[in-house]
């Protein structure tokens, strides 16, 4: 449970890091199965449903970018998205009553992971208040060195920026933005079997893994009962049946936000669409593996 400390912190700066979150028990079964996903994907030559490849992927040596909705495709992680130990946290933060929204599972293989540039996960799925948020539980221990996520402390209160270059939505922001300058970045260390909290609209990023450990992290997305996306056809029985604690609503709560609305069913992983981006943070800074290539 969080204390009164812990709670302004989030709201003040946007993010919250909290220690052992999972048991060591439970963080050595995530592992185990995360590689048997990756063994999974050794068949793959192109990205499908459940697994975003790296560029540098192949039969020999497996290479996974991302593991798409891990919560539908194996029941540990379905439990951890449910537990008391994650979701008492997220109610201290959002409100009594939660709904889990979307996961992932980032895997920055070592050497190889890839960047992710800055950006607002607001921007991706537009609700109609921002009490939503994104949990970060660490299978490994999340350093500088191996790509930990960056956040600009308190970006959450500030705009929604444009994620567009001209017509098209990079997924992004360019790098020379001001409120990216680098005094303001502030990376997040969080060691294995920690979780990382962050609002929707807090800038943030990930650098390339340069090192010769992986950087496993579960992410999570929740949002308050009465966030409702906006947008987007919303099966009742199927929405409210992911109310995970508390009561579902018909009530949308309205926050006057203004934000630059996407083009629905674009095709491509965050980081396809980010590759458009001119003025990347990131983009001559690639991991070892992947230099001369």
């Amino acid at each position: 449970m969080l204390n009164h400390e812990q709670i302004h912190r989030f709201h003040r700066d946007g993010y919250l890091v909290v220690d052992r979150v999972l048991g060591g028990q439970e963080l050595a079964e995530a592992r185990q199965v995360v590689e048997e996903f990756r063994e999974q994907s050794r068949r793959l030559t192109k990205d499908d449903a459940a697994f975003v490849l790296e560029p540098t992927h192949t039969r020999d040596s497996p290479q996974l970018a991302r593991i798409n909705n891990p919560v539908k495709v194996h029941p540990l992680f379905e439990r951890i998205m449910r537990s008391a130990a994650v979701l008492d946290i997220v109610a201290a933060l959002i409100g009594p009553d939660v709904r889990y929204h979307h996961s992932k599972l980032n895997m920055k293989s070592a050497g190889v992971g890839s960047a992710v540039e800055w950006h607002q996960d607001f921007v991706f799925f537009p609700h109609t208040n921002d009490d939503v948020l994104a949990v970060g539980i660490a299978l490994d221990d999340c350093t500088q060195e191996n790509g930990c996520l960056l956040v600009i402390p308190g970006s959450h209160r500030g705009p929604i920026l444009d994620h567009h270059q001209g017509d098209v939505f990079v997924g992004a922001v360019p790098s020379d933005r001001r409120e990216l300058a680098g005094e303001k970045q502030v990376p997040v260390i969080v060691p294995a079997g920690g979780m990382s909290i962050h609002h929707s609209r807090t800038l943030h990023a990930s650098a390339p893994n340069r090192s010769s450990n992986s950087r496993r992290l579960l992410l999570i997305e929740y949002a308050a009962a009465d966030a409702w996306p906006i947008g987007v056809d919303v099966n009742l029985d199927e929405f409210h049946s992911r109310v995970v604690r508390g009561q579902p609503t018909r009530r949308a709560r309205m926050m006057p936000l203004e934000f630059q609305m996407r083009q629905r069913g674009l095709a491509g992983s965050i980081f396809e669409l980010q590759t458009r981006l001119r003025k990347m943070a990131f983009g001559d800074a690639q991991p070892a593996a992947m230099a001369g290539m």
